[in-house]
């Protein structure tokens, strides 16, 4: 299943793992959203899928670089790669962005998210009154995750609740619209396993890159079996996600309660940068068209 590639290929995927690690680091974005419209996300889906027993037996049997083929391991180290750059790059320039100057940052993922929307709705090959309801359904689900009250940030936590937070959160960043990052603030995770990130504290970490690892290879398998055989009915829910999410990012908020309000302060800044995001998105969508 392996896609061959040259350096320049290999490079813009880096990029856009960079990418997916930005937007996992900020809470109300997924980074299958950006998966998704970047045009990796059905190959992100088989290649985390193939990572299972057969082919774990080649690697424990020394059939090294044939395991290494089968999982089409050369686009999952890229794409971690970027991931993992980004995360430990900006995950201290997004936190203070959000905590001093979150209008920058929440009109300009309002907008990208709000396109992703429109770029995986325009996916369902066939809209009827099932696709309309699982749209909704969709839309709703993540509207109530998104108006859930989050959970006091714990500053400190057992070992085992990381690991089973990270393999929760992991299935909500691998879908398009949910945000694994919220789901960690809903846990009362995100702001503890953020700072061990910035302290690289290494056992941590670890933990919760396991955990993920088994999250997601599970959840992948589950997600890519429906969007094979029930397609326009995932890609309905998916754009439901995504819309309903769209709470989250809404920039403008009353500062005591959260409540969304009407815009009231950096109104053609913030509706410029949702314009940016917007743009970003319908760009890369058409660039994804075009290598397709």
């Amino acid at each position: 299943m392996e896609k061959k590639r040259n350096p320049k290929e290999y490079g813009m995927l880096v990029a856009k793992g960079m990418a997916m690690g930005a937007s996992d680091v900020v809470p109300g974005v997924s980074g299958g959203t950006i998966a998704f419209i970047t045009g990796i996300y059905e190959e992100l889906l088989d290649s985390i899928k193939s990572i299972n027993a057969s082919n774990l037996k080649l690697l424990f049997t020394g059939k090294i670089r044939t395991f290494w083929k089968n999982i089409n391991a050369n686009f999952l180290v890229a794409l971690v790669s970027g991931i993992g750059i980004s995360i430990f790059s900006l995950a201290k320039i997004i936190t203070w962005l959000l905590e001093f100057h979150p209008m920058v940052v929440w009109p300009f993922f309002f907008g990208l998210v709000l396109a992703s929307t429109w770029v995986v709705a325009k996916e369902v090959t066939q809209w009827n009154w099932k696709t309309i309801l699982y749209f909704l359904a969709g839309a709703i689900i993540a509207y109530y995750i998104t108006a859930a009250t989050p959970k006091e940030q714990a500053e400190n936590l057992s070992l085992l609740f990381v690991f089973i937070s990270a393999m929760i959160a992991i299935c909500a960043m691998i879908l398009p619209g949910i945000s694994g990052s919220f789901i960690l603030v809903l846990l009362g995770a995100y702001k503890y396993v953020m700072e061990a990130v910035k302290n690289l504290d290494i056992l941590v970490i670890l933990v919760f890159v396991c955990g993920a690892f088994l999250g997601i290879t599970s959840f992948a398998r589950l997600l890519s079996f429906a969007l094979k055989h029930y397609h326009n009915t995932t890609l309905s829910i998916l754009a439901g996600f995504m819309l309903g999410s769209l709470n989250k990012v809404w920039p403008w908020k009353n500062p005591v309660t959260e409540v969304n309000i009407l815009p009231d302060h950096f109104v053609w800044q913030g509706f410029g940068l949702m314009i940016i995001g917007f743009c970003l998105v319908y760009f890369l969508d058409k660039l994804s068209s075009k290598e397709a």
